[in-house]
């Protein structure tokens, strides 16, 4: 039995399942990890600084025109589409079989999938709030801003509601990714390194049945799961879905 033919099985045979996924789901769709060496790491020589640096509270609050430029240039991709791993997800859940999405994303492709139950780990370059009014604004408003963009209300500072190096994770995100991959009998992790924390922490609550990690490098999870996959999380999950008549 192949490695692909024994996903294709649990994906029939288990539920509910949960994806905990990272950056490397939406490599296929075109928008870079942090640190490969096409990813938004080699922007240290433009800036620098690191970008753990830039994307930190501190460096939003005080250099607020500096963010925003780095975070215009290489954190918003409002082109980009979703891949085989999102499409599937999405399969998956409208077949009753996924009970959730936890992701360390913030580029909402999950969602443009087709996916609803979607918990964002890091928030979502698609909401964006006003830091003295509270006023809510969309990507396509920012989008259309230069420099630092400020409320069409009342002139206040707009910050993107995405967790920055330094800010703690919504409690109540946190808590229901906790819960989700709790009562999961299957655990797919894909597309992460499991480096970043405390989002990498997330797989100790799994008690299910059967954990996978599909990433092409190598994770702290590999040994200790049921079956790892060193291929591209898209195809992979196409193609088991396919096999699965699902």
């Amino acid at each position: 039995m192949t490695e692909l033919t024994r996903l294709a099985e649990l994906l029939k045979a288990r539920s509910p399942i949960v994806f905990l996924g990272g950056a490397g789901v939406s490599t296929e769709s075109g928008i870079p990890d942090f640190r490969s060496e096409s990813g938004v790491y080699k922007t240290v020589k433009e800036y620098g600084v690191p970008p753990e640096t830039i994307l930190s509270a501190g460096f939003f609050w005080n250099e607020t025109e500096t963010f925003y430029d780095y975070y215009r240039k290489y954190m918003l991709f409002p082109d980009a589409q979703p891949n085989g791993a999102h499409r599937s997800l999405a399969r998956l859940e409208q077949a009753g079989r996924l009970s959730g999405v936890v992701t360390q994303n913030i580029d909402g492709l999950h969602q443009k999938a087709g996916s609803q139950k979607v918990l964002e780990l890091h928030g979502s370059v698609h909401r964006n709030t006003c830091t003295q009014c509270g006023k809510h604004f969309s990507l396509s408003y920012m989008l259309k801003t230069e420099g630092v963009p400020l409320c069409d209300a009342c002139g206040g500072l707009i910050k993107p509601d995405v967790v920055l190096y330094g800010e703690g994770l919504d409690e109540v995100v946190l808590r229901g990714s906790v819960s989700r991959i709790a009562a999961a009998q299957l655990l797919i992790v894909g597309g992460t390194s499991l480096s970043v924390y405390p989002a990498a922490g997330l797989i100790n609550y799994f008690r299910g049945r059967e954990l996978v990690v599909i990433n092409k490098s190598a994770t702290p999870a590999d040994d200790s799961a049921d079956l790892v996959l060193h291929e591209p999380i898209g195809q992979v999950l196409s193609a088991a879905l396919q096999e699965a008549g699902l």
